[in-house]
């Protein structure tokens, strides 16, 4: 496609999320910093060099984050949609649940996990990556860390979809689709907090519900407000992230194998990855203070776009961005955002994607798309519809 005609009504399609960094190129090069429609609505501006992204991840008190993130959510996403200093309180109680230490105890139940899926369909020779692999395992492990039914894995899957692609296809809305999903979550997690009121668990839900920030508890807005965040966390990203790095090593098998013969390169393999698919594609925020960024003027009340995917590649920061190389040092890429509202679960992100990769490569470790497979993401958070693979069935 041509990016060159307007770049940036070209960034919620697609065809951009198919291969964006034709299209983040193009956007840096002639417009870095541009002012226009947002994607999410009204006017704003759009960022997109790593220098300008990072300064704004930075300055919450600029760029804030409490108005930007509106899918269906009856109350603010917490810490999300909080911003410093009040921000603070929230992160103290919930960063030491997703410590290095925490996940690091948690690896030999996710590796059981991991295993758990592949013997699934190892025996076949065939998967759907995406549907079989990429799905079950995160959405499977987040409803195992907060001490949720298994048996509601399908409602969650359909909540995560319905929130962040909606099906328009019924004749709703995108918007009235949030909506009513928002009303479904909120019922849900109602239920759930009385539950453990009475039953607390040693599950990360139990703890919340009788947790106390500022010496008392958690009000019902706040706990509802964390568990919609964690959900959509939780079940998506993860998901994008495992498909995009499959896909890519699937079609780059001298990578694959390199993963096969050195699984000490899976941590690093991780890293990059990450900054050259960087499946959180953009995140959205609200410019409160007047201020010039990039030589573009910028109005307090515009929305604004971080394209966090422009930023990882972005060569002033990176060496030749668009090879893919796992020695590369120095790799602070912004898949998981920066400052003060850098990613809550990256620590748990990344126990998955490596216990993932490690345990897929052991127990298959040739594999192909399918012969005429064509793979087609979601724009914004760059999910896969479907990865067919095919190898020898084990």
């Amino acid at each position: 496609m041509s990016y060159e005609t307007d770049p940036v009504a070209t960034m919620f399609t697609t065809d951009f999320a198919d291969d964006p960094i034709p299209g983040y190129r193009t956007l840096q090069d002639t417009c870095p910093v541009t002012r226009g429609p947002s994607p999410f609505g009204g006017q704003g501006v759009v960022i997109t060099r790593y220098e300008d992204v990072l300064w704004a991840l930075r300055h919450p008190e600029i760029f804030s984050s409490a108005e930007a993130v509106q899918v269906g959510n009856e109350v603010p996403l917490i810490p999300l949609s909080v911003d410093p200093p009040e921000h603070a309180k929230y992160r103290r109680l919930l960063d030491p649940q997703f410590s290095p230490r925490k996940m690091a105890a948690l690896e030999p139940e996710m590796r059981a996990l991991v295993n758990d899926v592949i013997d699934r369909f190892a025996g076949r020779g065939e998967c759907d990556f995406h549907e079989e692999f990429a799905t079950p395992i995160p959405s499977t492990f987040f409803l195992a860390l907060m001490g949720l039914p298994q048996d509601d894995l399908p409602r969650f899957l359909q909540w995560r979809d319905n929130t962040i692609r909606p099906d328009t296809s019924g004749g709703e809305t995108p918007e009235q689709i949030r909506e009513r999903t928002g009303h479904e979550i909120t019922a849900y997690f109602e239920r759930a907090i009385e539950e453990r009121r009475r039953d607390p668990g040693d599950r990360l839900l139990g703890m919340l519900v009788h947790a106390e920030v500022d010496g008392r508890p958690l009000t019902r807005a706040e706990l509802l407000g964390t568990c919609h965040l964690l959900l959509l966390g939780g079940l998506d990203t993860v998901t994008a992230t495992l498909d995009c790095a499959i896909a890519y090593l699937a079609r780059h098998p001298q990578r694959r194998r390199a993963l096969v013969d050195d699984p000490s390169l899976v941590p690093a393999a991780v890293e990059e990855l990450l900054r050259h698919e960087t499946p959180v594609m953009m995140v959205p925020r609200v410019i409160v203070q007047d201020v010039e960024i990039g030589g573009v003027q910028c109005r307090a009340g515009d929305s604004a776009t971080l394209l966090l995917g422009a930023a990882d590649c972005d060569p002033a920061e990176f060496d030749a961005p668009e090879e893919v190389r796992f020695d590369r040092p120095n790799n602070r890429h912004l898949a998981f955002g920066g400052g003060p509202h850098r990613c809550l679960g990256s620590h748990l992100a990344r126990l998955e994607l490596r216990v993932a990769l490690e345990e897929f490569h052991r127990r298959i470790p040739e594999y192909e798309l399918a012969p005429g497979a064509e793979l087609h993401y979601s724009p914004g958070i760059r999910q896969a519809d479907r990865i067919p693979l095919v190898f020898a069935a084990s």
